[in-house]
C-alpha cells in the first residue's frame, strides 16, 4: 500500500477534527501513518483514498472505531497524577459527605481509556466509606470513544506494572492475582463502574442529573483551542455548584476561557 499522501492526509484531519474535536498538526503525518498502515492492510485496503472513501460512508461504525483506537493514546495505570486521589479522599469526598444530602454521589470519569482512572476512584469511595457505602449510590460513570478500550477496563485485567502505584494493602484487597504478571479487579469494585461509550464533543448530552465531580484528564491535549474552550464550558454547565473538576498536570485553563475557579494544579471548582 503506498504512503499517506498530503492530500490524504488533509481529508483523514477534517474527518477526525469534525467528529472527535482532536486536532492533528501536519507533523502529525508520519505518526498517523504509522499507526494505520497495517491496519488498512490487514483489512484489505489498497490506498488511504479506499479507506477515505469507505469511512465516510461507513453506516455500521467498524472502520470509525478501528480509527479512534489507533489515534488514540491510550497509556496509564492506577493512581495516575496520585495527588489528585489524595485531594479526592482528603478534601473533596469529606465535603461531599457533608453537603450531598441524598446520598447519591455522582461522579464522571470522561476519556476513562482502559478503566484504571474509574478503579482507582472507586477503591477510595470504598475505603473513604467503609460499611457505610451501603448507605450510598456511590457508582462511577467511566466513558470513552473507544470501544476497544472500553472493552478492557470492563475485563478488569491489568499487569503487574500498572498497579505498581498502588498501596500493597490495596493490592491485595482489590484485585486477584491471576498469573506471575495479570491481576483482576474484584467483583465488589467493578460492579460500582458503569462503562458507556461517549463523544465528549457531542452537541446533546445525554445526562439527567448535574455531577459533582469530573474526571477529564489528559484528553483535552488532543484538542484547539476553540474545542477546548467550547468543552470547558459544557463541563462547568454539567457540574453541581460547587462541583470539581480535574484535568491532566500537562493541561491548563485560563482563567478569561471559563467561569471555574482554581484549586490547585490541574484541579478547579464551580463556584
Amino acid at each position: 500500500m503506498s504512503e499517506l499522501t498530503d492530500s490524504e492526509f488533509i481529508r483523514l484531519a477534517e474527518y477526525i477534527k469534525r467528529n472527535y474535536g482532536i486536532s492533528l498538526s501536519r507533523e502529525k503525518k508520519e505518526l498517523l501513518n504509522a499507526r494505520l498502515a497495517n491496519a488498512l492492510i490487514q483489512s484489505g485496503f489498497k490506498s488511504y483514498t479506499e479507506f477515505i472513501d469507505k469511512l465516510l460512508g461507513d453506516k455500521s461504525g467498524e472502520l470509525t472505531a478501528m480509527l479512534v483506537n489507533k489515534i488514540t493514546t491510550n497509556h496509564t495505570y492506577f493512581m495516575r497524577e496520585k495527588e489528585h486521589f489524595y485531594f479526592f479522599r482528603d478534601e473533596v469526598l469529606p465535603y461531599l459527605e457533608k453537603t450531598v444530602t441524598d446520598r447519591d454521589l455522582r461522579i464522571w470519569c470522561a476519556a476513562c481509556s482502559s478503566g484504571e482512572e474509574a478503579y482507582t476512584l472507586a477503591i477510595i469511595l470504598n475505603e473513604y466509606f467503609g460499611r457505610d457505602i451501603l448507605h450510598w449510590d456511590t457508582k462511577v460513570l467511566a466513558t470513552d470513544i473507544s470501544e476497544q478500550v472500553l472493552r478492557e477496563a470492563v475485563t478488569g485485567i491489568y499487569s503487574a506494572d500498572r498497579l505498581s502505584v498502588l498501596p500493597p494493602e490495596w493490592r491485595s484487597k482489590y484485585f486477584t492475582r491471576i498469573n506471575q504478571d495479570s491481576y483482576r479487579v474484584v467483583d465488589q469494585i467493578k460492579s460500582n463502574v458503569i462503562y458507556r461509550k461517549f463523544n465528549l464533543i457531542e452537541r446533546n448530552y445525554p445526562f439527567k442529573k448535574k455531577f459533582h465531580v469530573i474526571f477529564c484528564r489528559n484528553v483535552m491535549i488532543y484538542f484547539d483551542n476553540e474545542t477546548k474552550a467550547w468543552l470547558v464550558n459544557r463541563l462547568y454547565d454539567i457540574l453541581e455548584q460547587g462541583g470539581y473538576l480535574f484535568i491532566g498536570h500537562s493541561e491548563f485553563i485560563a482563567k478569561e476561557q471559563s467561569r471555574f475557579r482554581y484549586v490547585m494544579p490541574a484541579v478547579y471548582r464551580k463556584i
